[in-house]
């Protein structure tokens, strides 16, 4: 005779979580404060933004339509030859688009511009970072138009009465 699988009564717990306020000016700790990237993101404008998906669409359209050749080219390879061209065509292309990943990345890196990153020159990560540490030196730093904020002192003129201008104060108030 088989087994009666008895069935258990389970009592179930709820426990009830306090949540604590922490003293004004601490952050709680289970919670994380927005880090510059994301307050950075928050105020790039949606015309810029537009832009970038725009251009990363593009890309990837492109980047369908050379995955689509390649499959053709590789589907047309009847022998080891034909097979062995056409990925020794995708390798050369791979390579150059890893050479174009690590400029621009030592390039963002040190904050230099599309154009000079492609007058970085070295093989390796390494000869690439020192280059564009050495090219970082020959540019002039970005300087606001003015550093001043607020009144200037030479504005305005000397004529400045205190008790006019508490007359016209008082004036104005009733």
């Amino acid at each position: 005779m088989p087994e009666q699988e008895s069935t258990e009564t389970s009592t179930e717990t709820t426990t009830e979580e306090t949540v604590e306020t922490p003293p004004e000016g601490e952050t709680p700790k289970g919670e994380e404060t927005e880090s510059t990237e994301e307050k950075a993101e928050e105020t790039v404008p949606p015309e810029v933004l537009r832009k970038k998906l725009t251009d990363a669409n593009a890309e990837a359209a492109n980047y369908r339509t050379k995955l689509r050749e390649t499959e053709a080219a590789l589907s047309k390879a009847k022998t080891v030859e034909e097979f062995e061209a056409a990925t020794s065509e995708l390798r050369g292309q791979i390579e150059t688009l890893e050479r174009t990943i690590l400029l621009n990345t030592v390039a963002a890196k040190f904050e230099l511009p599309p154009a000079l990153a492609k007058r970085l020159t070295g093989t390796t990560e390494a000869e690439l970072l020192a280059d564009a540490k050495e090219l970082q030196k020959h540019l002039a730093p970005a300087t606001p138009g003015t550093l001043g904020g607020g009144l200037d002192p030479d504005d305005g003129g000397d004529d400045f009465d205190p008790v006019k201008e508490a007359r016209a104060a008082r004036k104005r108030r009733y």
